[in-house]
């Protein structure tokens, strides 16, 4: 690629900004008596002091750092971790965007919240369509890029569409596009393809995003990571929230993320039930076509989709919607759930009666 400085990218103003200084982290493992911080010193009320909640969390993680580097083979300085990935993404393009300058590129259908934290903070999101099989067109991004174009999304596996990108072509921008990239992995523990973590010390312009909400089941801790250069990483420190991740997250993560072979367990189960879910599927004449997954998920189109949704709405039985999004027309996303609930849904999905048999 290009030789790559983060600086000139960054919005000026954050170059000399001085974050909000912490004492626990200036002065952790020094601290004889913690008096800095206005805290509550005898505790929190009904935990023991081993268990309180009194002091405030470590600002930058350090101990889960360390046990994510193990796992991922990433160093902890290349690791940021924040309130789900959606703060990443938030963090990235208050960073590098400049409010009513400059935009991100995005690749529809994708997770929206791009565009949404694009919105919020006054950034222009400029719209490169995935092809009719959900694959990168590297003419439509070509055009979508200017000048002032800060950030090419790539969401692999894609959210709603369940599919990986075309490595090559992540490839391509990471080789030729002067600004960041960002590969955004939430589904990888699902697929048998290599993580974009492994291409760090390759592109310096690259940034992977990943989340604990899926696989590992930490949806209600709300934690996520960025693995990126130490130079962008500085930029993410600097401007993100003091305390952004909890004592609590990051000590019941801690405890998590020692159970790797169950973890594992509920991969390989989530597989077997999506492969069975979609064997299910493919015998209802109400089912059009199921689109290929490599995420905990997959998108299938129906017939009669809107009715479809709102019947299984009635009956308790909720999917994602997503049939007035273009290129998933007629589509519902579907959740592969444990084998009870994924039973109760193809059972559902047996008794509904489309509207054009009801009215012969």
């Amino acid at each position: 690629m290009k030789s790559f400085s983060v600086e000139p990218l960054v919005r000026p103003h954050l170059l000399n900004l001085k974050p909000y200084a912490s004492a626990r982290s200036e002065f952790s493992g020094k601290a004889q008596a913690w008096l800095d911080a206005n805290e509550n010193a005898y505790g929190t009320p009904g935990r023991t002091i081993e268990n309180a909640f009194h002091r405030y969390p470590d600002p930058y993680q350090l101990k889960l750092k360390e046990q994510i580097s193990e796992i991922k083979n990433v160093p902890t300085d290349h690791i940021f971790l924040g309130n789900g990935s959606d703060e990443a993404i938030d963090l990235l393009i208050k960073v590098f965007c400049r409010p009513g300058l400059d935009n991100i590129v995005s690749l529809p259908p994708t997770f929206g919240m791009y565009e949404v934290a694009a919105s919020i903070n006054d950034v222009e999101v400029k719209s490169a369509s995935l092809t009719a099989d959900y694959q990168i067109d590297r003419a439509a991004v070509k055009e979508a890029v200017n000048e002032n174009t800060k950030i090419i999304f790539f969401c692999s596996p894609n959210n709603p569409t369940g599919n990986l990108l075309a490595t090559e072509d992540i490839l391509f921008f990471l080789k030729s596009f002067s600004s960041l990239v960002v590969v955004d992995e939430a589904y990888v523990d699902f697929t048998d393809q290599s993580s974009f973590v492994d291409r760090l010390a390759d592109y310096p312009n690259l940034v992977v995003l990943q989340t604990f909400s899926k696989a590992w089941g930490m949806a209600a801790l709300r934690l996520g990571a960025a693995f990126t250069s130490p130079d962008v990483l500085k930029f993410l420190n600097k401007v993100k929230m003091p305390y952004n991740v909890s004592t609590l997250t990051q000590q019941t993560a801690l405890e998590i993320l020692q159970n790797t072979e169950q973890y594992h367990s509920y991969i390989t189960a989530i597989k077997e039930q999506r492969n069975w879910l979609i064997t299910q599927l493919q015998s209802l004449e109400t089912v059009e076509k199921i689109y290929p997954s490599d995420a905990n998920f997959f998108l299938a189109t129906f017939a009669d989709a809107p009715d479809l949704y709102q019947f299984l709405v009635d009956q308790g039985v909720i999917v994602r919607n997503r049939s007035s999004v273009r290129l998933c027309e007629s589509g519902l996303r579907i959740t592969v759930g444990t084998e009870q609930e994924n039973q109760l849904l193809v059972e559902t999905l047996r008794q509904y009666q489309p509207k054009s048999i009801l009215n012969d």
